[in-house]
């Protein structure tokens, strides 16, 4: 039997284990006493991390949001600037008031109903100002009235430095001269508790206010303007100088445009076409928030015969000498083209050259004459008078109306061009639409013997908002008419309103006003038989017009364009009356109003 010996004693295999028991369990306390700082460490690298990032990373955030609790921004609204006419006279007020915000819109309140809502409780108001404009309905078109900003707005390049609330120009004057007439408002700075009551004032911004503007309107001629149109439902009206600076620019129907602007309780006069703000917005048949003295198109009537005379003189197509004999009418295949005075009155003008012609308005004669010229011929001339182009007007909305050719008609209608449709040209009809203010450009154009200018309102021509320089018209083309050509047509004009001629109400215009200087050619005296010492007859150059449109039932357009006085003029005067009857009998009786309220002054 083997015995174990003695290389391994018990106690050595026995210490052996107990050894390694002991190094395990130091061993297993020693990394517990590790874990707690190792724990700690973290703890604190988080923590302390996160205090850097609070108040190195995002500290400039996060001490903006304490003194943002802590303060209180109030906006000062800056004032818009005034609108002033030529002769000084304000053309809008600003009066005191408050705003607030109501699901994203901006309400403007009047002193009253801020005090009411104040005294509920309401805090969050805002003092602003509110437009007030004096002259309401005869002023509505051309100053126009302000409003919230859009959505489509606030897109668009010149409202960047805008944001959703802002007050703008929503359409005349105050849209196009916004930025002029906006301002830069101010803020005021307070300190709040808890609550957000106010503790005290840390600071203000003043506001600046805008820019005031001066117009070249006449407030008086166009209150002149807004009594003598109080018959017409539909029409417009342009006064001008020869230059082209708008003395008087008016729109029917028109609105009160302090229902876009003023407190919900503003109260309009009963006598006003629409008392409410949906009235304006919902008339679609009578659409009067359109200017349609500058956006209306309408076909131009015997106007236009200036025009085609315009044409046929500078192409040397005709002369002083060209006559035609007036048959009464013109047949065209199964088509009968005739004479107004022959269709009315059964009579002829017998023969009748240019300035005949446009005495009489003589149908016979310009439906001769445009087939002599020709259409294309003929619009050659019409695009160098300014049709078919907007003019420029300093006013958003201007339309360029349409003069016709032969690939015009081709190409839109699909038909080619037949001797009818230069009939119907040469006496402004067919496919020839005009606004008014084409209409009182080339009026202009020969009233100055040849120069069309850029109509404008403002009347510092030195604006950034707009070329030229102080006192200097800016001239849109020039050289359309040599003088004998351009005195040609003004003897036919001047004829039209004498007797004799188609314009009845002007005859022998007269004026009370011993301060014109009778001159024997533009201002002539009376005897004593038909007026006194103070009395002066003022010689005139007119052209009526009567444009058909619709159907056979459906009144004709009545038109007016003129100049005086006739030699040496100082006003052009363009009026419309949209489906009321003859130029003569429509027209012509409001330009005569327009013209006494000119030269009684």
């Amino acid at each position: 039997m083997t015995k174990t010996g003695v290389a391994f004693p018990d106690y050595i295999l026995k210490d052996s284990t107990k050894r390694k028991e002991y190094d395990y369990e130091e061993k297993k306390q020693s990394s517990r006493d590790l874990l707690l700082p190792l724990l700690f460490l973290v703890l604190f690298a988080v923590l302390g991390s996160r205090l850097f990032f609070l108040q190195i990373i995002k500290g400039y955030y996060y001490r903006y949001l304490s003194d943002s609790n802590r303060t209180k921004t109030v906006v000062i609204y800056a004032p818009r600037g005034i609108i002033f006419d030529k002769n000084g006279t304000p053309l809008v007020f600003n009066v005191p008031g408050f705003r607030e915000t109501a699901d994203n819109k901006t309400v403007l309140l009047s002193q009253k109903e801020a005090i009411s809502k104040i005294a509920k409780g309401q805090q969050d108001l805002e003092v602003d100002s509110l437009r007030e404009y004096p002259y309401k309905e005869s002023f509505s078109h051309v100053v126009g009235f302000i409003g919230q900003i859009s959505k489509e707005e606030l897109t668009a390049p010149e409202y960047s430095s805008y944001k959703g609330g802002d007050i703008v120009g929503k359409s005349g004057i105050e849209q196009q001269y916004e930025a002029v007439l906006k301002g830069v408002n101010g803020r005021q700075l307070y300190e709040v508790d808890v609550k957000g009551n106010l503790v005290r004032k840390l600071g203000q911004e003043d506001p600046i206010p805008g820019k005031n503007i001066e117009l070249t309107l006449d407030a008086k001629l166009q209150q002149a303007v807004w009594q003598a149109t109080k018959n017409v439902i539909k029409g417009a009206v342009v006064v001008s100088t020869p230059k082209g600076e708008i003395l008087a620019l008016l729109s029917r129907p028109s609105f009160d445009p302090n229902l876009f602007t003023m407190e919900s309780s503003y109260k309009i006069s009963t006598g006003s076409s629409y008392l409410t703000l949906n009235d304006i917005l919902l008339d679609a048949k009578n659409q009067p928030l359109l200017d349609r003295a500058i956006s209306g198109v309408y076909p131009p009537g015997s106007t236009f015969k200036l025009v085609v005379a315009a044409s046929g003189l500078e192409n040397k197509i005709i002369d002083e000498s060209y006559e035609i004999e007036d048959t009464g009418v013109l047949k065209v295949g199964a088509f009968s083209f005739s004479n107004w005075y022959y269709t009315g009155y059964g009579g002829k003008d017998g023969n009748v050259n240019v300035v005949k012609g446009i005495k009489r308005s003589n149908d016979i004669f310009f439906y001769k004459l445009a087939e002599k010229i020709g259409v294309d011929k003929i619009s050659q001339t019409a695009f160098k008078f300014g049709l078919d182009k907007k003019l420029g007007i300093d006013l958003e909305g201007e339309e360029g109306g349409s003069v016709p050719t032969q690939n015009w008609k081709k190409s839109v209608i699909g038909e080619q061009w037949y001797l009818g449709d230069t009939y119907n040209y040469g006496i402004g009809q067919g496919f020839l639409l005009t606004t008014p203010l084409q209409v009182n450009g080339w009026t202009q154009a020969i009233a100055n013997s040849g120069t069309l200018y850029v109509p404008h309102l403002l009347k510092n021509q030195k604006s950034p908002l707009r070329q030229g320089s102080a006192g200097q018209a800016k001239v849109k083309s020039q050289n359309l008419l040599n003088k004998k050509n351009a005195d040609l047509i003004r003897q036919g004009m001047i004829e039209s309103c004498s007797p004799g001629g188609v314009a009845w109400p002007l005859y022998n215009l007269k004026i009370k006003n011993e301060k014109l200087k009778i001159d024997g050619k533009n201002i002539l005296g009376v005897d004593t038989a038909s007026g006194s010492a103070d009395t002066r007859r003022i010689v005139i150059a007119c052209k009526t017009g009567t444009a058909e449109h619709g159907g056979a039932t459906t009144k004709p357009h009545a038109w007016i364009t003129l100049f005086a006085p006739a030699f040496n003029p100082e006003i052009v005067v363009t009026v419309l009356a949209e489906e009321s009857g003859e130029g003569s009998n429509v027209a012509a009786p409001i330009a005569k109003k327009i013209l006494e309220e000119w030269f009684s002054r």
